[in-house]
């Protein structure tokens, strides 16, 4: 029978994603803490954190898994006339923190989001680091979406999206897509499936071949990678 690991303070390390739970999907470890160092390993080794205020850490690693190949992102007509009227402006990286604020306000379908202060905390101190990044959205200079996650060696792990103007969340996902196939980044990680995600291209795969493409050996273009602050196109 398998049973979670609990996780000690003191060592950043987990157990290995097979030994997840499959009710509920994917959860393997509980406890530890969301230092930089503890976030940054569960992100190369296909692991993250999702939890309730009133609930330890829970770390998951789900089987399938749902990606997106950036160099698949589907288009549709309707999307495709949006994107050529030009309403919005894009950039990465300027505010971060703010993106984050965002992905926390309660959605219509539901009363509040999953990212409490302290995933807010750890996920700022990832990108003070240079290992979390967002894609803003703007109308007449107001944030109106955006997307932040985190980018592993070889693929960028999507964490929460948020949307105040029609297509804001897609621009900003189509743009990140965009932007890493340029750097020849394949894959989105994108966790778990919903219906947004696969209209727009998302796939499942297993497990297995999830972990292997995280240890695929890197782009030789992922070293020049410009996260700089800066406006971006689509």
């Amino acid at each position: 029978m398998t049973q979670l690991t609990l996780l000690d303070n003191d060592n950043c390390s987990f157990p290995n994603p097979s030994l997840a739970l499959t009710e509920p999907d994917g959860l393997l470890a509980v406890g530890g803490d969301l230092s930089t160092q503890r976030l940054y390993n569960a992100y190369q080794h296909g692991i993250f954190p999702w939890y309730n205020d009133n609930e330890p850490i829970l770390w998951w690693s789900p089987d399938p898994r749902c990606i997106i190949f950036t160099h698949k992102f589907h288009v549709s007509k309707s999307f495709q006339r949006f994107l050529r009227k030009k309403h919005y402006k894009i950039t990465i990286n300027q505010c971060f923190g703010e993106v984050v604020a965002g992905c926390r306000q309660p959605r219509s379908y539901q009363a509040e989001t999953w990212i409490n202060d302290e995933i807010a905390k750890g996920y700022l101190a990832l990108h003070q680091q240079g290992h979390a990044h967002s894609i803003e959205v703007w109308h007449e200079d107001k944030l109106i979406g955006g997307i932040y996650g985190v980018m592993t060696t070889n693929v960028f792990c999507g964490e929460s999206m948020f949307s105040l103007r029609p297509n804001a969340s897609k621009v900003a996902l189509y743009t990140l897509s965009l932007f890493l196939a340029a750097h020849g980044i394949d894959i989105i990680d994108c966790q778990i499936p919903n219906d947004h995600l696969m209209s727009l291209g998302a796939t499942t795969i297993a497990r297995t071949d999830f972990l292997r493409l995280l240890k695929c050996p890197a782009s030789d273009r992922l070293d020049i990678i410009d996260w700089q602050t800066r406006p971006l196109t689509y």
